[in-house]
This record gives structure tokens, sequence and C-alpha cells, in this order.
């Protein structure tokens, strides 16, 4: 992974191999940083699972395993109750056949290349918190 910044807004670059979420909490880490937008990201990338919630309020998941184009990313980075860092990301895929494929990003591992804005929010802090009926951890602001 490398990167470059120029005040609040982040490129960055992630390899094959690397997988996004856990990249991009890295980055946090590194950098400090409790609050900020993913608006964008393009590449390559397999070993994906993505998904939807279900009305019941519980992820349902997909595989798509074959290398695919990264073809939009966009989400957020904030932190757990605990401080760790915490992505949300969807995105969309196509695969080989131009078949969309898109959802609520569980996992994607770089086959070639990802390119992903990031927009820091300095002065802003966002804390991931459990919802009694969801699965998912909503968004508080402080």
């Amino acid at each position: 992974m490398e990167h470059t910044r120029s005040g609040s807004d982040l490129l960055v670059r992630l390899d094959p191999g690397e997988e996004i979420h856990t990249s991009l909490k890295e980055l946090a880490d590194d950098l400090g940083f409790d609050a900020a937008a993913i608006t964008s990201g393009i590449g390559r990338t397999r070993d994906n699972a993505y998904g939807y919630m279900d009305e019941n309020g519980v992820y349902q998941r997909r595989a798509l395993n074959a290398p695919s184009e990264l073809v939009s990313l966009s989400g957020n980075i904030a932190r757990t109750e605990k401080g760790d860092a915490f992505t949300h990301i969807h995105c969309c895929w196509s695969d080989d056949d131009n078949n969309v494929h898109a959802g609520h990003m569980f996992q994607a591992t770089v086959h070639v290349v990802a390119e992903i804005h990031i927009r820091v929010m300095e002065h802003a802090s966002m804390t991931r918190c459990p919802l009694a009926e969801f699965e998912l951890l909503g968004l508080e602001f402080d």
C-alpha cells in the first residue's frame, strides 16, 4: 500500500494480495484519523464477498471469487466503541462477462491494483455502535 495526501484528501494505491478492509483500517491507524469518507475506488479484485441486509436485519452473503473489475466503491471509516478502525463499504464489480455484482462489501483482495480516494474529516469523530435489532453497527457522531 502507498498513499499520497493533499490537505484532507488521500489517494491510496493497494497492490496484489492486499485486502481492502484490512488495508484501509491499517491506514486509519497509521495516520490516526477517526472519521473519513471513502468517495471512490476502482481496480481489479478477487475473492470478493458481498451481499445485502434482508428485512430481518441479517446480512445475506454472496461470493464472487474470480478476478473482477472494481467499477465503484464508496463508504466511510469510523471507530468502534473500543477505538478500533471500522470500515463500511459498498461497491460494484463487473465480471468478465460484464455482469454487475453490487452490495455491501465484506471482503475483496486486490488482484491487479485498487486506487481509492478518501476524504479525512479532521475535526469530526464517528463511532460505530451495536444496534439491538440488526447485524449492522450504527453510526454515531460526537
